[in-house]
This record gives structure tokens, C-alpha cells and sequence, in this order.
């Protein structure tokens, strides 16, 4: 005879603690509730590294929730494969009553949640999905005419318009309000440990990057607006790759920074912006927000495009950025947007290669906020400046990292005769860049 169970899926949640879909599957009290993971072989066969720090950490993380399981006398469901076919074995293993997951807008999500729904609904098996990674998601922040915002500054002042459209003593107990999932833990279903499938079994190997902690300073927080812009100093949360697989709550964070700095929330705002953008204009996934800008015709020199991908430029804080990107899977926001500008606007080098390259390296790539960044530094996406906005990484150097605290430390011999020459001049570029856009977008 089958188990009877609610199946509460994980994906970019990966938390026990403050966690909107689970609540509600824990709160329904249909089924007893069982935690499913699904090591996705549609999303790991594009990847392109064996030893991908993401893939170990997610399977780090998987395996704390499921001794955080045990300890409750429970366990946690873990497949590698195509989800669809793990749901249709899955529905000859056990009785499901319900399916709960948390929502996500990238387009590969969405169709495979429709199939899966469709899958459910033939058998008339509920799919209950919840907002979860982002403060307000696609339509809860529109104009007065109901269509979304493309232009951050009015989406932010709307976003913030809704906050206190309550009460002082009910908007963040309200919009940013924790979920108690620990009140029904004992929903989950008792059985014994499943042994999780190891690294190797999902075809990878143990990476030796370190992932940034969860807990930041208070102080880190509270000064962030006077120290984020200097990537030689401790002036960042670096909590991206957290809030990206959900290892913690946008809520919880929301709350402190909220009451500590206006500065660091607008940086989760950004997150809800750009979230929304691809939730209503999926296209930006293969092509500019502007369909004009796609007319750009690019050099894609490859010579020049693998010397910014080793860090080796001639121009220290891009290089800095680059190599601290391959060594650690983190770059400093400050400086990717000077490493973004040089590559679409000095080297005109089409941003899709680079947001290619950031897709692979980075901790906390996020298809959304990366391709937002991306378009902004190419000039071809939301933002509302004009495509002439070119960084000076000379100046950026100059101004940001007065004392090469940073660059000293990713490029030592950046002062020396052994340090590389310039690829390109930088006033050459920037007049070639003015000409190339001018006379593509007429």
C-alpha cells in the first residue's frame, strides 16, 4: 500500500526556517509532509566544470537539511534526472494528496512547472506554488495603467509606496513577515534517513571554494552606503549566493535592512526589479531589452575576450576583478560594472559573452540580476541613461582604490615593467564605441 504524503518541493529555498511554500504545506495538514530535492540534469548538463562550487554547495546544503530531518525523525527525498520523470516515478511510489513549491519566474522554471502541474492535474493532485525569493513579484508593483515599470528609479519609489501604504506598526510585520514553520514541524512524515545520491553520483567533484557565511556584522550593514563602492575593504554583505538557492529569508534580511540602511535595501529592491523584468519580458533571456541595441554590430575579438577572462588587460582593476572572479566565484559589484563596461563599451565584445562567463563563475549568479547588469552595462537594457556612458577604468581604479589595497592583491605586479600593456587605448575606444552605437542605432 502506498504512503499517503504531501510532497513540498525545494529549489531556490533551500531552508527550513521562514520558507512560504513550506509553511503552507505544513499548515495544510492534509498528508503528512515530505521534503523533495531534484538534482536537475537539464541544469547540470550545461554546466561546464566538473568541480562547479554552486553544485557542492548546493549538495552541501541538501545534506544539513537532511540531518536538520533526522534530527526531527524525518528525511528529505533526493533524485538526479529530468524532473518530469522523477514526478511520474514518484506518483507510482506514493499516494500524493498535494504538491507545495515556491514560485520561480526564469523561463526554463516555468515551463517545467507547467509540465509538472499538467502531469499533477491529470491525476488531480493539487500544485500550490508561494512567493518566496523576492519582497514583491511580477504585478504587485505596476503603473497606475497596470503595466510594469522599465525604469528602476519610479519601480523603487512605487516599491517603497506600497510599503507604507500600512500602518508604521503593521507594514514589516506584514510584507516582511516570517513564516513560523517550526510550529508544524511535526507534520513532516516520520520514516528513517534516504541516503542522498554523493557528488559523483550527479557527476561532479567536491570544489574547494569557500562560500561567504551567512551572518554579517551589524556594522557591515549599518555603513553599507558609506563603503560599498571600495572593493578593498570589508563593505559588502556578500550574501548573494544565499538569497540566489534561498539559504536564507529576503524577508528576514528585508526586515534588518530596513531599520539599519536604505542603501543596502535598495540593493534588494534592484533584486525585485530585475526578478520582474524577466517575469514580463522573458525575451531579454536571448536577446537586448531594445531590440534596436541587437543590431550592434560587435568586433568578438576572441584573443582580446580570453585576456579579460585570465585578467589580462593591461587596465589593474579589471584585471583585479577577473582574477578575483576565477579564484573565488565572487567579484566586488563596484567592479563589475567597470569589468561589464570594458568588455561591451572598450573592447566591443557582445555583453552575452560575458554574461556567459559570469553564469559560469560566479557564486551568486542569478539569471535575472545578471542579465539586468549585463544590459545595463551595455547600454541595450532597462536603464534610462544613454548608451554613452562609459566607464574610465583608469579613473575608476583612482577613485575607488586610492591606497590599490584591492588591485594590489589580485594584480601584485600591476606598478612593475612586467605587468601587461594595455589591449586597448582607452580615449581610442571610447570615440570607436560612440561611433559603433551611433551609427547602429541611426
Amino acid at each position: 500500500m502506498k504512503k499517503k504524503v504531501t510532497i513540498f518541493w525545494l529549489r531556490r529555498d533551500l531552508r527550513l526556517h521562514d520558507n512560504a511554500g513550506l509553511y503552507y504545506a505544513l499548515k495544510s495538514g492534509k498528508d503528512p509532509v515530505l521534503p523533495l530535492f531534484i538534482f536537475d540534469e537539464e541544469i547540470l548538463g550545461k554546466l561546464e566544470d566538473e568541480d562547479d562550487a554552486r553544485v557542492t554547495f548546493i549538495h552541501d546544503t541538501i545534506t544539513g537539511l537532511s540531518e536538520e530531518l533526522t534530527d526531527l525523525g524525518s528525511s528529505i527525498i533526493v533524485r538526479h534526472g529530468k524532473p518530469i520523470e522523477i514526478w511520474k516515478d514518484l506518483l507510482k511510489t506514493y499516494e500524493v494528496s498535494a504538491v507545495f513549491t515556491n514560485h520561480d519566474y526564469e523561463p526554463y522554471a516555468e515551463d517545467r512547472d507547467a509540465a509538472i502541474a499538467k502531469l499533477l492535474d491529470g491525476q488531480n493532485i493539487g500544485w500550490q506554488t508561494y512567493k518566496d525569493h523576492v519582497i514583491f513579484e511580477k504585478g504587485e508593483i505596476l503603473k497606475g495603467d497596470g503595466d510594469p515599470y522599465i525604469v528602476f528609479t519610479p519601480f523603487k519609489r512605487k516599491w517603497l509606496e506600497k510599503l507604507s501604504s500600512r500602518p508604521d506598526s503593521e507594514f514589516i510585520s506584514f510584507y516582511f513577515k516570517p513564516y513560523p514553520n517550526e510550529e508544524y514541524f511535526d507534520q513532516f512524515i516520520k520514516m528513517k534517513p534516504v541516503p542522498l545520491p554523493s557528488l559523483s553520483d550527479i557527476g561532479f567533484v567536491r570544489s574547494q571554494l569557500d562560500i561567504p557565511s551567512t551572518t554579517v556584522p551589524k556594522k557591515t550593514i549599518r555603513e553599507y552606503d558609506k563603503r560599498r563602492d571600495f572593493p578593498g575593504v570589508e563593505g559588502t554583505s556578500k550574501l548573494g549566493v544565499h538569497f540566489r538557492f534561498g539559504t536564507i529569508s529576503i524577508r528576514e534580511k528585508a526586515r534588518k535592512a530596513y531599520k539599519l540602511n536604505a542603501t543596502f535595501l535598495s540593493e534588494l529592491i534592484w533584486r525585485d526589479f530585475y526578478a520582474q523584468i524577466l517575469a514580463f519580458f522573458p525575451h531579454v533571456v536571448d536577446g537586448c531589452f531594445r531590440p534596436k541595441y541587437d543590431q550592434i554590430p560587435w568586433r568578438n575579438n576572441e584573443v582580446e575576450f580570453v585576456a579579460w577572462c585570465e585578467g589580462l588587460t593591461g587596465y589593474p582593476m579589471v584585471d583585479a576583478g577577473m582574477r578575483e572572479l576565477n579564484a573565488t566565484g565572487y567579484m566586488h559589484n563596484r567592479v563589475r560594472m567597470v569589468v561589464a563596461s570594458f568588455l561591451t563599451k572598450h573592447l566591443l565584445i557582445n555583453w552575452q559573452w560575458g554574461e556567459a562567463y559570469f553564469a559560469r563563475k560566479l557564486l551568486d549568479f542569478d539569471l535575472a540580476s545578471n542579465n539586468g547588469g549585463w544590459q545595463w552595462a551595455a547600454g541595450c537594457g532597462t536603464d534610462a541613461a544613454p548608451y554613452f556612458r562609459i566607464f574610465n577604468p583608469e579613473s575608476q581604479f583612482k577613485k575607488f582604490d586610492p591606497k590599490a589595497k584591492y588591485v594590489g592583491k589580485w594584480v601584485p605586479e600591476f606598478d612593475g615593467f612586467d605587468y601587461v600593456q594595455p589591449i586597448v587605448d582607452h580615449k581610442e575606444a571610447r570615440e570607436r564605441c560612440l561611433r559603433v552605437y551611433k551609427e547602429a542605432l541611426g
